[in-house]
């Protein structure tokens, strides 16, 4: 049986550091290639439930559109029905991570509540069961229920761990609310590309060639990615991120970066994040469960107990 009833959760970003559609399905879905990087620009969710029947209610603001509609919401309902258990819960959502801008944040928050209800319900469902329950809602949820770095294939929900190096980028957000379906429908999207391989990714990570088969028709459509991209390009090789609209680069230092950002057109919101350092999900899930015994023990919870 869990032994909390809240838990505060960080949802973080991701970026792409490319990605490839290889090819349509005749479902509809396309097939993929891409290397994700989760980031420490985080969503902020507390989850608090109780024993006992109720609904799941989720607070946010209302510029979310109706709650009902939300993936973070739509996950709670689903490992209820799946699970087959009529607790209820109440979701605090406090959004930073941009709408709309190919950094997952709605996947993240769907997977944090996940993670988060499969604890505090008692369910104790595997990591697999929660991804494969998060895959029919999202195809990036199971990359944030793994979480770190990873090579990504299939439609999203195929992932191979990678371990690379701590990053620092610059991320700039033009305002530009992008649509993933509306750039995937698109009859001008690139769906023939070549398959590459991890190794060769590995062997030279920053090669030109690995670009974002998005991005062409993603700037046809808002040309203010277009803008943006062209306005930190002075600094570094600029990709753009999922299906738009963020853009881009890596850099040195936190400090270069920085200064990047207060050079910043004031009608763009500009980040400067790392990558290969930030929290899973699940860590932060260990870390408050093992806070929780240790205060209810009366004793002192050492490195490893928190760490998992």
């Amino acid at each position: 049986m869990a032994i909390n009833t809240q838990v505060h959760l960080q949802a973080p970003a991701k970026i792409n550091l490319f990605l490839h559609v290889l090819g349509q399905r005749v479902d509809g879905y396309h097939e993929l290639q891409s290397v994700f990087r989760t980031i420490n620009l985080f969503d902020q969710l507390t989850i608090t439930v109780g024993r006992s029947q109720g609904e799941v209610e989720l607070r946010c603001s209302s510029d979310l559109g109706p709650a009902e509609e939300n993936l973070a919401y739509r996950a709670a309902e689903a490992l209820r029905e799946h699970a087959c258990v009529d607790f209820g819960a109440r979701i605090s959502l406090d959004k930073f991570i941009p709408i709309g801008a190919g950094l997952g944040g709605g996947s993240s928050d769907a997977a944090a509540v996940l993670i988060g209800l499969n604890t505090l319900w008692g369910l104790d469902l595997p990591d697999r069961e929660l991804s494969l329950l998060g895959a029919r809602l999202g195809a990036d949820i199971p990359f944030f229920i793994e979480s770190g770095d990873a090579w990504v294939s299939g439609i999203g929900d195929e992932l191979q761990a990678l371990n690379l190096p701590e990053a620092w980028y610059v991320l700039v957000y033009p305002g530009v609310v992008v649509p993933t379906g509306r750039i995937f429908s698109d009859p001008d999207l690139t769906r023939d590309s070549v398959p590459r391989t991890i190794a060769r990714f590995l062997a030279d990570p920053k090669q030109e060639k690995w670009l974002n088969d998005l991005e062409r028709v993603a700037i046809g459509h808002y040309p203010e990615i277009g803008r943006a991209k062209n306005w930190l390009s002075r600094e570094g090789a600029v990709k753009m991120s999922g299906s738009g609209s963020s853009v881009f680069a890596q850099v040195e230092s936190e400090a270069e970066g920085q200064e990047i950002v207060s050079r910043l057109p004031s009608e763009w919101r500009g980040f400067v994040v790392q990558a290969g350092c930030v929290p899973s999900l699940q860590r932060q899930m260990t870390k408050q469960v093992a806070r929780s015994g240790r205060d209810l023990n009366g004793g002192e919870a050492n490195d490893s107990d928190i760490l998992g």
